[in-house]
């Protein structure tokens, strides 16, 4: 993350906000780029990807994909968008790149690390309440879920006029309770899981004249539940050094280093990790994904 200067509440919060940009490292910038470059290209083409399948693949379409394409979309910013602003405002610092780099870096990942919340939620939901999911989360709920979360990271994105403490402090808030939401679905989604698999021990005849049809669609979401919860430990892993740079930046703003530009960039890896798990661990998207690619490869085989 960029950090502020020390005397940032004594001069007008704009021209401040200037100040970042001078405390870069020629050497790390360079590497910095470097490392972005090939994310930019991964994240945006696997996340199109990704896109193209389930928008072709009708038989796809669920709450839980909706959260995908939603997910997709904002890696797809962060990669299209984001890195290349990030990128432009390290070569040549101006104060219009500065708050357009804030605003869309808050957006995107915020939508991103959001989404992933709203994801282990729903799967949280999905066992909790095995029997009235159906009712509860439709296409449509999930639709509104996704609106609301992009309408309320565009919202808090504006704090990127503010003073950078402030702004600092919008993102550690922003990520802890995101990081919260996640933690407390899959914690709970472990004990549900273990304590379905202990009724089956204690009371496997009983289990065994269950509905067929209700056991399958139990294990089904008992496997995508765990499938997601890869999802949370690469969020965990990609976006805790960001968080902590975040708090480090609103409560010590002249702690500020060069090496917390890092920090975003291992947090904009997340967008380029993501498309792979999708394929990883969904059988669905994987067989879409490669359709999609086959498709698009003989397609260009034709024309030429």
């Amino acid at each position: 993350m960029l950090g502020v200067t020390k005397n940032e509440s004594k001069t007008p919060n704009i021209i401040n906000n200037l100040n970042e940009t001078n405390r870069y490292s020629g050497t790390l910038v360079i590497v910095n780029i470097a490392l972005k470059a090939p994310l930019i290209i991964i994240s945006t083409t696997g996340n199109l990807l990704v896109l193209a399948a389930i928008l072709r693949t009708p038989s796809l379409r669920s709450p839980s994909t909706v959260f995908l394409c939603s997910l997709a979309v904002s890696d797809l910013l962060v990669g299209l968008v984001v890195q290349p602003v990030y990128i432009a405002e390290q070569l040549k610092p101006s104060h219009s790149l500065l708050l357009g780099r804030r605003m869309v870096l808050f957006l995107a990942c915020g939508v991103s690390l959001g989404t992933m919340a709203a994801i282990s939620l729903d799967r949280f939901l999905a066992l909790y309440y095995h029997m009235r999911y159906p009712n509860l989360m439709t296409e449509k709920s999930a639709v509104y879920a996704s609106a609301t979360l992009w309408v309320l990271s565009i919202l808090l994105s504006c704090f990127g006029f503010w003073k950078g403490n402030i702004y600092f402090f919008t993102i550690a808030v922003s990520t802890t309770i995101c990081l919260f939401i996640s933690t407390f679905s899959y914690v709970r989604i472990y004990f549900l899981v273990r304590q379905h698999r202990l009724q089956i021990q204690v009371q496997q005849q009983a289990v065994e004249n269950l509905n067929v049809e209700h056991k399958v669609k139990m294990e089904r979401r008992k496997k995508s539940a765990l499938n997601t919860f890869i999802y949370y430990i690469f969020m965990l892993l990609c976006y805790s050094p960001a968080l902590f740079s975040a708090l480090n930046l609103a409560i010590f703003p002249s702690r500020w280093t060069t090496a917390w530009l890092l920090a975003d960039t291992v947090a904009f890896t997340n967008s380029a990790i993501n498309p792979f798990l999708y394929c990883w661990r969904t059988r669905e998207i994987r067989a879409a994904v490669f359709k999609t690619i086959r498709n698009i490869l003989y397609k260009r085989t034709e024309e030429n």
